[in-house]
C-alpha cells in the first residue's frame, strides 16, 4: 500500500492537512508506505495582495477549520516572481541530504505561515532549512538551485497534474491489486482513512484467496 502526498510548502490548505498526514502515518505504520512530493502552485494560484491573503486565511482557518489562531500573512511579498517556488525547492533539495521526512519542510511552512517570516527569498529559506537540518547553507543552496532538483520538482508537479486534479493537498492511494483512490483538496483524515481501510481489506482478501486457491488458472 502506497500513499503519496502532493503539497506546496506555502499552501495554507496543506498546513491544515498536516495533522491528518501525521496521524495517517502513525495509524498505518508498517501497513503502508508514505511519501510526500512537491506540486508547485501556479503564480496565479497565489494571492496578489497581503489583504487578499488574509481574506483566504480567515475563510480557511476561521470558517472551515475553526482554528483558534489565524495564519500569518507576513511572509507575503507582492511582486516577487520567485518567492513562491523557493521554499519548495529548498525542501526538495534537503531530500538529497537524507531529509525525506517532514522535519525540514514543516519548519519552512511554520516559519512562513505561523511566524510570518519572508522565506520566499532563497537566502532566508536556505538559512532556516540549514538550521533545521544541519546541512551547510552553501551546499544546500547549491543543491536547491541545481538543474537536477528543479527538474525533479517539475516532474512531481507534472505527476500531480496527470491525475487531472488542481487542489493541494492531494493524496494518491495505491494498493498491490491495482486499485487507486485520489483525494484532492481534502484536509481531514476520515475519508482517507476509511478508503485506506477498505483497500487494505481488499488486498488482504486477494492474498487469502491466493493462499487457498493458488494463482489464476492458465487460459
Amino acid at each position: 500500500m502506497r500513499v503519496t502526498y502532493y503539497l506546496e510548502v506555502l499552501s495554507s490548505w496543506c498546513t491544515w492537512a498536516e495533522p491528518a498526514w501525521a496521524e495517517l502515518k502513525e495509524r498505518y505504520k508498517g501497513r503502508a508506505e508514505f511519501e510526500w512530493r512537491i506540486a508547485l502552485m501556479r503564480q496565479e494560484d497565489f494571492p496578489v495582495t497581503r489583504s487578499q491573503c488574509e481574506w483566504f486565511y480567515r475563510r480557511s482557518g476561521g470558517t472551515v477549520m475553526r482554528s483558534p489562531t489565524m495564519l500569518n500573512s507576513g511572509w507575503f511579498e507582492p511582486g516577487r516572481t520567485d518567492a513562491f517556488q523557493n521554499p519548495s525547492l529548498v525542501a526538495e533539495a534537503c531530500k538529497d541530504f537524507g531529509f525525506s521526512d517532514d522535519r525540514v519542510r514543516l519548519a519552512l511552512s511554520r516559519a512562513a505561515l505561523v511566524d510570518g517570516r519572508k522565506i520566499g527569498t532563497m537566502e532566508e529559506a536556505v538559512s532556516l532549512a540549514a538550521r533545521a537540518s544541519g546541512v551547510p547553507a552553501k551546499k544546500l543552496r547549491a543543491r536547491a538551485e541545481s538543474a537536477a532538483v528543479k527538474a525533479r520538482v517539475a516532474g512531481s508537479t507534472a505527476e500531480f497534474l496527470s491525475h487531472r486534479i488542481t487542489q493541494r493537498p492531494a493524496f494518491i492511494l495505491e494498493d498491490a491489486i491495482g486499485d487507486k483512490a485520489v483525494f484532492s483538496g481534502i484536509v481531514r483524515i476520515e475519508p482517507i482513512a476509511a478508503t485506506l481501510d477498505a483497500m487494505l481489506s481488499d488486498t488482504a482478501a486477494y492474498a487469502s484467496h491466493a493462499a487457498h486457491h493458488g494463482p489464476v488458472p492458465p487460459k
